[in-house]
Formats: C-alpha cells, structure tokens, sequence
C-alpha cells in the first residue's frame, strides 16, 4: 500500500478519483439520485457557501442532518474549504446538542428539517452563540434568521479545494461513554484515507460495482465509513435510509434497491431473522455484509448466512480508530469470534498492570494502528489516559485463541467478578440467546443481600412463549449445562425490551442502575 501524500484533502481526492464517473449514481435516497458529477459540484459550491457565510478554515460547523443526500455534500464541502464538520447523533436531546455547540464553539449548525425544533431549543440552552442556521428539505417556508439550504446553495460560487495537510484536522465525531460528557474525538485527512485502504477495499471488498446500504447512520464512525468513505473512494453507488432502521425499513431498501453489500449490528440482524415478513434469498442481492457495535453470536451469523446466502463478516472498530481493526474475512471467518487484526493494525491484550497476557486470558484490548484519532477535544486528562504513544487502550476485554482468533468478552466496566473468577457477561448472553424461546438477553452483575455478586440476566422472549418459573429454570438449566456453573444467571428477569445506544448496544450500565434501585 502506498502511502497516503503529505497534502491531502480527502474531499478533493475523491472529487479526483470519481472525475470519469460524473454520470454515474454515487447516493440514492427517498427523494432522488445525485451523480458523481452533480456530487463534485456541489460539494465545491458548499465550500463557497461556507465562504459567503464568513465561515473561515479551520472554524467549525455542526452537522445534525438525516442520511439524505445532502449530508456528503455538507460533510465533504466542509472539508473541501479546510472547515471542519463535526458530525453529531440525530436522537440526541437538545441538552446533550447544547454542550456540543459550547464544546466545539460551532458557528453554524446544518440540520434537517424534522430536527429544527431540538436545535433551536438547544440554541437557547446553549452559552455560545451560533451564527447561522441552515436548514436541509423544509417543506414550508422558513421563519426569519433561517436559512435555506438548497437556494443559497444553487447561488453560491463553486470555489476550489483548501490545500491542506494529511495530518490537518478534518472532522469530529462525538463518542459517548456511559458516564460523562460525549469526547470530541479529532480525525484528520489521512484517517479516511487509511480506513478505506486498510479495511474497506481489501477486507470488505467494496468495488465500483457494488451498491452499498449501511443501515448505520452516517453520523456515526462505522456508518461513515461504509456509506460514504468506502465506496466512494471506489466509485460505488450507496444507498441511504433516513428513517429508522427497522427490519421492514431495511428489507424495502434491499428489496427495491437490490445493495450487494450491507452493514448492520447484531440486535438488528437478529430482528431482521425474527421479522414476519422476510423477503427470500431470491429477492435480495447481498453478497457481503459487515457487523459491528457488539459482538455476533455465532448462531446469528450462521442463520443469517443460511437465509440469505452471504456472510458477515464481525469486526471491531471504534471512533477513535474511525472503523474495524479486528475482522473476519471472506476466506477466513469464524462465527463467534471477532476474527483477526485488519492487516495494518496490531493489537495488544494486557493485564491491569499492562503487561502482556498469555493466549486463553482475558485482557484489555490495545490497539495500533495508522487511523487512530489525533485527541479528545479540549480533554487532555481522558486523551493521556486512552492514547499511549503509538497505542490505544478501546476500553474492551477480548481473549485470543492458540489460531489467532480474537473472541469479544465484552467492555471493561462490564466485566463480572463471581466468586474471584471473571465472568464474560457477552459469553453468558451468547448462551442465552442459542435456546429456542429467546430474543435477546443482557447479563450484568450485582451485588446480593450478603454484598456478593451474583450473574442477572434480562431477557426478551420470543412471541408465542410466556414468562414463568418453569422458562426462568429452564434457561438458567441451559446455561449450566455449557458453562462453568458459577457463570449461570442466579435471577433471570423477563422484559420486553432491553436499552440500547442508536447503534443498536446494549446498555448494561443502564441494566445496572435499574438493579440498584
């Protein structure tokens, strides 16, 4: 692989790549198609609309839109003009858009229509002043002080790309722990450069003829790679959904669309198995997908595989490396495991202490890797403590095989300690989740009357099977009979649904709380 030029815009390589294909449909949303060619110019005329608002290089803009069509032109105009994008959740609540208006002093927010309301109250929440306001596919007119998108964007000038560095601030990505404030994590240029080359062409397999449907959305790292830094750095034709993400939803797109490669995470795939309505391998035309966000349990991915005929290829990204660095392949995939590292990368387990585990041992999960983020915005105790030199600790437990396979045993505040030894709640919940009546579970620990921890365990059933004592011992029976007997669920607690992120993640520190009370 080559290496990535020391001046780079990423914005005006792809422009450069895609000059042959200006006919040909690079996005394909609700509403319509935008070509290659209508993508480039547009994309030069955002820079000069950013121009005309006073908006300079390097200054920062708050990108809060759908996954429509107009969210690579904002995303890539920004960093045609050298300003930097910082791409924020859709679902957030106007507090959390609040402190992220104060945190990156944006002075212009771009937001679809169906999300004015939230950032508006946000702008009245927020202790800095946001200049302008500019507002993608209203449907009306717009009340005074608001701005357009689509008319100042066809009077704007088209203005030519921001000589910038390889190593330049390109873009935010916000990144939510479970406790605190969302982390402004720092990408440069290079970085989408070296996830397409290290992952999506060589591991995905992503061509130019391929059309690519990520039901992750855009604003998060993993959506962006698959819907916008990956096949576009092919000349692709991608598919974008500005709608949740349900099986219904996602079954439409591939049915009418016919995407040959599709990215989800598990708690979809496996309400799309469960959907009443599923098309036939027939009807669709994947060839590949990818997974991320948590672990694919193995029998998932081989009903999955069995549907529909393609497989998923289960990695591990996050967003301060930008996008998986720990994958299956095609010619080599091992279903419950996360595979191996992306050539490229290196990974590292260790103890608390930071040494090196032996194979067979969970450890913490270090990575290095060309893709990895330059900060935490103004965070410089959390930056110190997550980037280590060349290296940088994810926060996850993995363990490795004697072949080289790395098996997710989950996130290091959710390990579980039961009499001394280390319960993986992810192995638990795989166990769970193999019997028949069961939809999805979630295993945290927590303490008993004597202050002991004991394994819980939440689950969905499936329709047609009714929570009782009878299913309660059936399934913590289950679990005994394929693990160590102090990793069974002591209590098992019937819900209809479990928490989860946008990505679709569990949230077992929610699970944790909700036992605490």
């Amino acid at each position: 692989m080559q290496a990535c030029p020391a001046e780079f815009n990423f914005a005006q390589h792809l422009a450069e790549i895609n000059a042959g294909r200006a006919d040909k449909t690079a996005y394909v949303d609700s509403q319509g198609t935008l070509s290659y060619g209508e993508l480039a110019q547009r994309v030069a005329k955002f820079a000069g609309l950013l121009q005309e608002l006073g908006i300079r290089r390097e200054e920062r803009i708050l990108l809060s839109m759908l996954d429509i069509n107009d969210w690579p032109v904002v995303f890539l105009g920004a960093l045609h003009a050298g300003v930097v994008p910082v791409a924020v959740n859709t679902l957030l609540p106007a507090a959390d858009y609040a402190y992220m208006m104060e945190h990156s002093r944006c002075q212009a927010v771009f937001v679809s229509e169906p999300l004015l309301g939230t950032v508006q109250e946000a702008m009245g929440i927020a202790r800095h002043e946001v200049r302008h306001v500019v507002v993608a596919r209203p449907e009306g007119k717009l009340a005074a002080g608001l701005i357009e998108l689509e008319s100042r964007l066809q009077q704007a000038a088209e203005v030519p790309p921001a000589a910038t560095k390889a190593d330049e601030i390109a873009f935010w990505l916000y990144s939510s722990g479970s406790t605190g404030q969302p982390k402004g994590v720092v990408h440069s240029h290079a970085n989408l450069w070296h996830t397409a080359e290290l992952y999506g062409k060589p591991v995905l397999g992503v061509r130019e003829d391929d059309i690519v449907f990520s039901a992750a959305k855009l604003f998060f790292a993993y959506g962006l790679g698959n819907g916008l830094t990956f096949p576009l750095s092919v000349g692709a034709t991608v598919v974008l959904m500005d709608e949740r993400p349900t099986p219904a939803a996602v079954y439409k797109r591939l049915v009418e669309h016919k995407p040959t490669v599709f990215c989800g995470v598990p708690t979809l795939y496996a309400s799309m198995l469960a959907f009443d309505a599923m098309p036939s391998k027939a009807d669709v035309a994947m060839r590949v997908c990818a997974s991320a966000g948590e672990a694919l349990p193995r029998d998932l991915g081989d009903r999955f595989t069995q549907q529909f005929g393609c497989r998923i290829l289960d990695g591990i990204g996050s967003t301060e490396m930008l996008h998986i660095f720990l994958s299956n392949r095609e010619d080599d995939l091992r279903y419950g495991t996360t595979g191996k590292p992306v050539p490229g990368y290196e990974v590292e387990l260790r103890d608390d202490e930071g040494r090196p585990v032996p194979c067979g041992t969970i450890g913490d999960l270090y990575i290095k890797g060309p893709s990895a983020a330059l900060m935490y915005w103004n965070n410089r105790d959390k930056t110190r403590s997550t980037f280590l030199g060349d290296w940088v600790k994810s926060g996850d437990k993995y363990v490795c095989d004697e072949e080289g396979y790395y098996t997710y045993s989950g996130r290091s505040d959710d390990m579980i300690k039961v009499s001394g030894q280390y319960v993986s709640p992810i192995e638990v919940e795989n166990i769970l989740i193999q019997h028949t009546a069961v939809l999805e579970a979630a295993v945290i620990g927590a303490a008993d009357g004597q202050g002991l921890v004991k394994t819980i365990a939440y689950v969905v059933l499936r329709s047609g099977n009714s929570a009782c004592d009878a299913i309660q011992q059936e399934l913590q029976a289950f679990v005994k009979g394929q693990l160590a007997p102090f990793k069974y669920p002591r209590t098992i607690h019937f819900v209809d649904e479990l928490p989860k992120t946008a990505t679709g993640k569990i949230q077992r520190f929610r699970l944790r709380e909700q036992e605490k009370h």
